[in-house]
């Protein structure tokens, strides 16, 4: 099972052994490390992954999931 949390004004911070990340074209990312995060801002230089751009680049993003 996976846990995806929302960060505060930042990236998607992804846990779990059983996760794949695939692009459009359906090809699939080499996930290296656990948890690891993807990008939310747009800025990063290791898409889909966080490199942490978000911190200098001004992104604000503080959604909530909304509860059931």
């Amino acid at each position: 099972m996976a846990i995806i949390t929302v960060r505060e004004n930042g990236p998607l911070r992804v846990e779990g052994d059983d996760v794949t990340v695939v692009d459009w074209n359906g090809n699939q990312y080499e996930i290296t490390k656990r948890p690891f995060v993807l990008c939310r801002c747009g800025g990063s230089a290791k898409k889909p992954f966080c490199d942490a751009s978000h911190r200098t680049n001004g992104f604000r993003a503080s959604e909530a999931a909304n509860s059931r």
